[in-house]
């Protein structure tokens, strides 16, 4: 996802809910190969800019994938998972919830649609229990590893995935405790 620095309000007829029975597979990993196709066309091997159905399924199978929608139309989507299982060596935490395919798509780009993805993600993540938040990126991706240093998020190792070309920046955040009343 190329991350647009000046952001707006996402569209008022923008509505984002769970993905649920019924709905697309398909529409949704064309919207994750729109996304990530700049990042294709630079070189940056995202799995999202190429996956199948198949692999989108298995993909939002692993968490609550939440999707927005513009109309009928899939203009963004993120999944997230606390507590997220990491394979041995990933420099993450234990306990620490994690989203992937944060994706919006290109024509809502610099709407803010991004950040409220990033919001829903650490919210759901604080809800089901995670103090910590943990995801990776490309490292060559430095406008998308700045979006997320601008948001609070901090280097703490790095990561090698089968299914890219690139070293993988890992990234944490600390998320809000609530205090009880």
């Amino acid at each position: 996802m190329n991350i647009n620095s000046t952001e707006a309000s996402p569209s008022a007829t923008v509505q984002v809910r769970r993905f649920r029975n019924g709905d697309s597979v398909e529409q949704l990993t064309l919207l994750l190969h729109r996304a990530y196709a700049d990042h294709a066309a630079a070189g940056r091997v995202f799995f999202a800019s190429y996956q199948s159905p198949q692999d989108t399924q298995h993909r939002l199978s692993q968490g609550e994938c939440w999707i927005a929608l513009d109309g009928n139309s899939v203009v963004g989507t993120v999944t997230v998972s606390a507590p997220h299982a990491t394979p041995a060596g990933y420099p993450a935490p234990t306990g620490g919830g994690s989203f992937w395919q944060l994706a919006v798509e290109p024509s809502q780009r610099g709407t803010g649609l991004g950040q409220q993805l990033l919001a829903l993600a650490e919210s759901r993540i604080a809800a089901l229990g995670s103090t910590q938040v943990v995801i990776d990126t490309s490292s060559q991706a430095t406008d998308l590893v700045n979006w997320y240093l601008r948001r609070g998020y901090a280097p703490i190792g790095t990561w090698r995935w089968d299914v890219t070309n690139y070293d993988s920046i890992v990234l944490m955040k600390n998320l809000p405790t609530s205090t009880p009343s």
